[in-house]
């Protein structure tokens, strides 16, 4: 079973090296089902699921298996109200591919989405679209070594319509239209899709594998395939492959949603249970075990990509019964790995021979039982931090942990678990069909919060300091050991290098370890007197309220329970970017991360994170277009510290220079890496392009980045943090008297703070003037890779609001038909995108922008769509139906997102200081959902005026613009 949710690894960890009408807010939560008697969940029975495993069954789940064979699982959900979120998921990865079919599971992915039995090519997508899924989001699949698995989030769901949805995904599993001319049209978007994918990520992966798992199958079976392979698919080939896999017993769905579960079993047993594949399916293939006949270490040579190693200690991947016992041991050794990031962390934050390092256990893709450790050096010695990183290691290996250390990681471990518990009844069905589906892929089980912090808890025992350090001892021993060195630089004898590195011996650290005492809150800056409330009123919907401080901080607070055991806080100080000049550059872009890291008073990071240790506290820091913005989720039991940590912050804020050195070192080590892709250079280039080259929106120099200084850096935020307006957000299950005296005893202690205002200048924000040729940028990768880009100016600020939101509708529609001309007929391009940016903060600089990857020769080709596309919508009105596909899934997105309050906290932002936040919050739904086909004609032949377009390519060094 799987206690935490999966990881989302940074770019060198192995996993990414591996795998590619207002709606009234209100909380719908989970209703669990008790077990029927009789039913698959009877005692006496334990379910498909939970054979072999002693851990307690998920009573909310209602299991069961067709006569075919096809497993599945429902259960009620009611988050968010009305959905029902269905995954289904096939037995059939990429490494259950011959080596002739690489890239058939995934391709197979893709044409079944095109059409089936009942349903024509292409029009599944809009099948959904009308009933409010959003594709790419609401529907969408994914293709692992594993399985592939399909999803599908159906919104206002009925049995008709979830009828029809199981219909339509039982005729694309069963019988999709695999013929020619379908394989020969997707078979161009898959090559779309993996020339856009390749770079030096793509190429790293690839090294990866085939080092890593030499010997095994996963090393040379990327999900995407080969060019080969993919060409030479036919419709008899992929035929092949589906009757192979593509077999009830080897499918499994899950639902979880607002719906009966015993009606949802009716429906899955109507639309599935008379699938049958003639003849027997393919046995599992051998995924085979990690072979010490390969070589140990190895060096790759990526140019732009940071220097990085990464150490694998490998050990064959078993099943194994998934009992109590196995997951506390499985717990006790994710404890001893904590200990060690942390100390790594430690020894990184504190400018050492490393920038970053961190360790974990992963079994990957039921082919290895791995300890991956991710090692990225501060400057070109990798051998220093490799030694520096291992001796950490040794330490661990022969030296029990303190106690305290032990405690510290089991209170932070028993805290991401209680909050799972406290907040289990707002758990979307979406995550709950996720989970399981990911628990049959790595044949364990799933079990509710409760049991899972149960489970863990009975374990504790085991927490031994002789625990940790045995558990430290198999986790870092294996029969197969291997290192990979990624560099940017090709160097003589570097491989031998490495292997004599590796071979060293190794000496344990004698001051790796964390001190002992434990900070408190009582060890943070003191505040002033309380301020007192001046005003308490009304605003925006029913509950919320608007309070004003006698030092002029003002609160939004929304007192409610739609988020059980929740606390969401937002505190927006200052001006945000419009503190800053369009025109002279300063240390601004440092801050997103140094700026938490250096602290609070005299308490660096390491303090701050003794100090949250345990409770559900944190502080996250963001530049608004009008504020800056610290930001947590926390609790109840914590909110009021959550505050004062955040009144701290600004009120007495540290300055420890070591977080401004890390941010360099980073900034440097990426710095290469943005000149390597055309989605790089777009993300190093585009936003200060499109604001007409407004300083505030560039990429800092690689001179300006060496150049910042502790003192540079506290220059420029030192008095952002002490001046300018406060206003505080709170939302979430609070008594509203207590959230105010807390705020009036922290953030309302702050003495008042000076405000000057900010200059016309910075208020302002500028589109680019139109340009007849696009503008020419230049990436070092793939000669085959390029990029193009084309916006047109709208507008900003109130006054347009309306319309501001009318073309969200019209960009919507703008997408679907880029995407069917781009990537679903021609190929051309994978991932077209078409946005609406419109800041409400400043009256202008708002635009509409196209972007896509795509072939340097097809770019001409791509201008000439988006143009024409454009024309057509300003000539000619939309279609009914083509505006309903665009307006029913915005509807149903708006009436999801109202029932949480996220989305009413971020609605909301900036409404202490102006009304017409309000406003627009409460007319949104409104402006967005009723507009007309003539209103979205009008709107295109305003703004999407080839004479004020502006455009830009990414092309390779040396392949000429046409």
């Amino acid at each position: 079973m799987r206690f935490f949710p999966r990881r989302t690894a940074a770019s060198l960890t192995v996993l990414a090296l591996l795998l590619t009408g207002s709606p009234a807010p209100l909380a719908a939560r989970t209703d669990p089902v008790p077990a029927v008697a009789g039913s698959a969940l009877a005692p006496q029975v334990r379910p498909w699921l939970y054979e072999n495993s002693d851990v307690p069954i998920d009573a909310a789940w209602r299991f069961g298996t067709l006569s075919n064979g096809l497993r599945y699982a429902i259960r009620r959900n009611g988050v968010p109200p009305g959905q029902v979120s269905v995954r289904l998921r096939i037995d059939a990865g990429s490494l259950m591919e011959r080596s002739d079919e690489q890239g058939y599971a995934h391709f197979m992915e893709h044409l079944t989405f095109r059409g089936s039995r009942h349903v024509p090519d292409g029009e599944s997508k809009r099948i959904w679209q009308r009933l409010g899924v959003t594709f790419g989001s609401d529907s969408n699949a994914q293709t692992t070594p594993t399985g592939t698995s399909y999803a599908l989030d159906l919104p206002q769901a009925t049995q008709q319509t979830l009828g029809e949805s199981l219909k339509i995904l039982s005729g694309m599993m069963a019988d999709p239209n695999i013929i020619d001319s379908a394989v020969n049209a997707e078979r161009a978007v898959v090559l779309a899709e993996r020339r856009e994918g390749d770079g030096p990520q793509m190429r790293i992966s690839d090294i990866s594998r085939l080092h890593f798992f030499a010997g095994q199958p996963l090393a040379d079976h990327a999900p995407i395939g080969t060019v080969a392979t993919l060409n030479a698919a036919t419709a008899a080939k992929m035929t092949a492959f589906h009757q192979r896999w593509y077999r009830p017993e080897n499918a499994v769905i899950a639902i979880a949603g607002d719906i009966d579960p015993a009606l949802a079993e009716q429906l899955i047993k109507e639309q599935f249970g008379g699938w049958s594949v003639p003849g027997k399916g393919a046995p599992l293939p051998d995924f085979g075990t990690p072979d010490p006949k390969f070589p140990a270490t190895r060096v790759a040579v990526e140019p732009g990509v940071p220097l990085g190693m990464t150490l694998a200690w490998l050990r064959p991947w078993k099943p194994r019964a998934d009992t109590i016992l196995y997951n506390q041991d499985k717990l006790t050794d994710m404890l001893a790995l904590q200990i060690i990031s942390r100390r790594l962390e430690q020894a990184a934050r504190s400018g050492g021979s490393f920038l970053q390092s961190s360790v974990e256990q992963q079994d990957v893709s039921r082919s290895v039982d791995g300890t991956f450790m991710t090692i990225i050096p501060t400057g070109d010695n990798w051998e220093k931090a490799l030694a520096d990183v291992r001796a950490i290691v040794e330490d661990a290996k022969t030296t029990p942990p303190s106690q305290i250390e032990i405690d510290r990681e089991y209170a932070q471990m028993d805290t991401a678990l209680a909050i799972q518990v406290e907040n289990a009844d707002t758990e979307a069905g979406a995550k709950q069909a996720s989970d399981l589906i990911s628990a049959v892929d790595i044949r364990e089980t799933t079990v509710s919060p409760d049991a899972a912090l149960s489970i863990f808890r009975s374990g504790k025992a085991n927490m031994t300091p002789a625990k940790i350090v045995e558990s430290t001892n198999r986790l870092f021993s294996a029969g197969v050991f291997r290192t990979l060195l990624v560099t940017g630089k090709a160097q003589p004898g570097l491989d031998a290098k490495l292997a004599a590195a590796v071979a060293a011996p190794v000496k344990a650290a004698t001051n790796a370890r964390l001190a002992d005492k434990l900070v408190t809150m009582a060890d943070l800056p003191k505040l002033g007197a309380p301020a007192t409330v001046v005003s308490r009123t009304p605003i925006g919907l029913p509950g919320m309220e608007s309070i004003s401080f006698s030092n002029g901080v003002k609160l939004t607070l929304f007192a409610n329970d739609a988020e059980t055991e929740k606390v969401r806080i937002n505190v927006r100080f200052g001006h945000g970017q419009q503190a800053f000049s369009p025109t002279k550059p300063v240390a601004s872009w440092a801050g997103d991360y140094a700026l938490v890291a250096s602290g609070i008073g005299t308490l660096g990071q390491r303090e701050l994170d003794d100090l949250t240790n345990g409770r559900r506290m944190g502080m996250d820091f963001a530049t608004d277009e009008d504020a800056f913005e610290l930001q947590a989720v926390t609790r109840p039991a914590d909110y009021k510290d959550q505050l004062r940590l955040f009144a701290t912050k600004l009120g007495a804020p540290g300055w420890d220079p070591a977080p401004i050195a890390r941010v360099k070192t980073g900034a440097t080590v990426a710095y290469d890496a943005m000149t390597r892709s055309p989605d790089a250079v777009l993300s190093r280039d585009l936003s200060w392009l499109l604001h007409d080259k407004d300083v505030r929106f560039r990429t800092p120099s690689l001179a300006e980045i060496n150049a910042l200084t502790p003192q540079a850096f506290r220059a420029t935020w030192e008095p952002v943090l002490a001046s300018g307006p406060i206003e505080v957000q709170i939302f979430g299950q609070v008594k509203a008297d207590d959230a105010i005296a807390a705020v009036a005893a922290t953030l309302g202690a702050l003495p008042p703070r000076p405000d000057t205002p900010v200059p016309a200048a910075n208020r302002a924000m500028r589109f680019p003037a139109h340009v007849e040729t696009p503008v020419v940028l230049r990436h070092k990768g793939d000669k085959e890779q390029a990029a193009a880009v084309m916006a047109w100016p709208t507008s900003g600020g109130f006054a347009l609001q309306k319309e501001a939101r009318q073309l969200e509708i019209l960009t919507q529609i703008f997408n679907d038909r880029l995407f069917d001309r781009l990537r679903s007929t021609e190929g051309a391009a994978y991932s077209p995108s078409v946005q609406n940016s419109w800041p409400f903060s400043y009256e202008s600089g708002g635009y509409i922008l196209v972007t896509s990857q795509v072939r340097p020769d097809r770019i001409g080709y791509f201008y000439d769509v988006v143009k024409s596309t454009a024309a057509d919508l300003a000539k000619t009105p939309v279609s009914d139906d083509e505006l309903q596909r665009a307006v029913a899934p915005m509807r149903q997105m708006l009436m999801r997102a109202g029932t949480g309050n996220a989305f009413w906290m971020n609605q909301m932002e900036g409404a202490t200081h102006d009304a017409r936040y309000v406003a627009a919050m409460q007319a949104m739904a409104q402006d967005m959902l009723t507009v007309t086909p003539a209103q979205l004609q009008a709107l295109a032949a305003r703004y999407l005026t080839p004479a004020k377009s502006w455009s830009a390519m990414v092309l390779p060094e040396g392949v000429a613009a046409k």
